[in-house]
């Protein structure tokens, strides 16, 4: 019998829609980032430190959701995580965009508004923390084998278009307005716009059940039977791969390093490179970097959403292609690409010609990125670690994830001041250094099973070998 793929589309679909608030929260602050200057930092007198934790504080909130993520989807599971990262995205959208609430007088900066308006973006943190994680980690344990890489890459494909959704409105919310009526009232609006789709999810998760697999680890065997044939169309293929699941999850609770040290490593890089090369400078920074090319206020916010469809089309191609290509080798490739598009933002920088040349520079980047690190970096993290311990080190992950994007966009502000050029030359390094980190340490995972897949690092890492073709490196 053939797999139900209406059902499958629509577990994926309605999870998917974490991965679109991940992108709507994290981006959202680049429309607000000059106008929160005005507001909060000129207002206060405060140093360009103050600005770059200011527009990354909302990280803080990510690397507390990926602490608490593996404790609480193994306790309460996915599906109520997500609840759970759903309140948080709606309460931040509504505090940030409105911190006098209660206790402040608008138009009124003081210290105790800012660390405030700074409390409320950490608890959108928190969600996005938490989708971060659980998203990919729902579709991947409720996807079949065979099409769990387009299914995972979706979510990212929803995180693009969450954040080109927001820079669209960002842009229509800023277009035609004066540079005062924004840092007013407009990037309230901003702020205020992330609650619709927030308020959507919550309800939207009490549509679809829990993860076999999780289902599973609680002893619900009734329940996860029941999905796995709703999933799988055939009865008979549901046991088998219930009888697999179960097998793995007999096997005694094993510590951090019951499959090796490598493994964790390799899913605590695979985050930490994602992050270093620098994909969030220019999602966080995009309107300030093509104004300072020379763009107006509204030409500069058309330009972002013109980075958000290119965002979206390489996010959407990575769809159509990894379950073909392979994890790897998108790898590998986006990695090249990626460290051409950034050397050459540096080289024109260096030249003092920043331009059109230096958008075009920048489109290449990123559609490399979401060709590759973009997607693959939650696929791979959703199907290598063991059942066993899979909550912990995706915890792990995400946290490596969060902490990297945090150090990397708090401090550009600091090392655009001092070169720009420098900036993206160690961008573009790191974009190297990613590409022989794949190279040698990565496994191909395509059309394995996650039972499969764990086989993989049963293995004395005191005599595992590089060259394994086991592994498929």
């Amino acid at each position: 019998m053939k797999q139900n793929m209406k059902y499958i589309i629509y577990l994926t679909v309605i999870a998917a829609l974490g991965g679109l608030l991940f992108g709507y929260d994290t981006a959202v602050i680049s429309g607000a980032e000059q106008s929160l200057q005005v507001y909060f930092i000129d207002g206060l007198g405060l140093s360009t430190l103050f600005h770059g934790l200011t527009v990354s504080s909302a990280l803080i909130g990510c690397i507390i959701g990926g602490i608490v993520s593996g404790i609480l989807s193994n306790r309460i599971g996915r599906r109520n995580s997500l609840m759970v990262a759903a309140g948080l995205f709606f309460i931040s959208a509504l505090l940030s965009a409105y911190p006098e609430f209660l206790f402040f007088t608008k138009d009124e900066p003081t210290v105790g508004l800012f660390v405030m308006f700074n409390i409320y973006r950490i608890l959108g943190g928190i969600g996005v923390g938490l989708a971060s994680g659980l998203g990919p980690l729902y579709i991947s344990e409720t996807s079949p084998a065979n099409i769990r890489g387009r299914l995972v890459t979706l979510n990212n494909l929803a995180i693009i278009f969450g954040t080109l959704f927001v820079y669209f409105v960002n842009w229509r919310i800023a277009a035609g307005q004066s540079a005062s009526w924004i840092h007013d009232l407009g990037w309230r609006y901003m702020f205020a716009s992330e609650a619709i789709p927030a308020l959507l999810f919550f309800f939207l998760l009490f549509l679809v059940p829990e993860t076999p697999r999780y289902l599973i680890s609680k002893n619900r065997d009734e329940e996860a039977l029941n999905i796995l044939t709703k999933i799988n169309g055939s009865q008979k293929i549901a046991k088998e791969i219930y009888e697999e699941v179960k097998r793995t999850m007999d096997t005694p609770k094993g510590h951090l390093f019951s499959y090796g040290k490598l493994v964790v490593i390799v899913g605590i890089l695979l985050a930490a490179f994602q992050q270093f090369v620098g994909i969030n400078v220019i999602l966080y920074y995009a309107p300030r970097i093509f104004a300072d090319m020379g763009a107006s206020t509204d030409t500069a916010m058309l330009q972002t959403v013109l980075l958000g469809a290119v965002n979206l089309l390489f996010v959407f191609l990575a769809l159509t292609v990894v379950d073909k290509w392979g994890r790897k080798r998108l790898l590998l490739l986006g990695s090249v690409g990626m460290t051409v598009g950034m050397f050459g933002v540096a080289a024109l920088s260096f030249a003092d010609a920043m331009g059109v040349s230096a958008l075009l520079f920048i489109l290449l980047y990123a559609a490399f990125y979401n060709l590759s690190w973009g997607p693959l970096m939650w696929v791979l993290a959703s199907e290598i670690f063991p059942n066993r311990i899979r909550g912990q080190v995706m915890a792990l992950t995400v946290v490596s994830c969060w902490v990297s994007n945090l150090i990397v966009s708090s401090t550009f502000p600091t090392l655009l001041e001092i070169s720009s050029g420098m900036t993206y030359s160690f961008y573009g390094l790191v974009c190297i250094l990613a590409f022989l980190f794949v190279w040698k340490l990565v496994p191909e995972t395509k059309g394995k099973t996650l039972e499969e897949i764990e086989t993989h690092w049963k293995v004395d890492e005191t005599s595992y070998d590089i060259s394994n073709k086991k592994i498929h490196l």
